[in-house]
């Protein structure tokens, strides 16, 4: 992991397309804009970690449901 400091504006560019700026710092929060294309998708991480669960549980729920579609075709391949 890099450790930068930066002061409030003050930046770091993450490889030539991403911003990163300081924009505040009150007690223990620090408040940061995010310059990025658009096509970037930016999460904070609790909310990627979220989606990450979804995605899973959606996932497993597809191959349960799969599996059950596939009986359902054998049974009727068998009449």
């Amino acid at each position: 992991m890099l450790v930068l400091s930066r002061k409030k504006g003050e930046s770091i560019i993450i490889q030539d397309h991403i911003e990163v700026t300081v924009l505040g710092v009150e007690g223990d929060t620090v408040r940061i804009g995010i310059s990025a294309p658009k096509q970037m998708d930016i999460f904070r991480k609790e909310i990627y970690l979220s989606i990450q669960e979804s995605n899973r549980e959606s996932a497993a729920h597809t191959q349960s449901n799969l599996d059950a579609l596939r009986k359902m075709i054998n049974k009727n391949n068998e009449k």
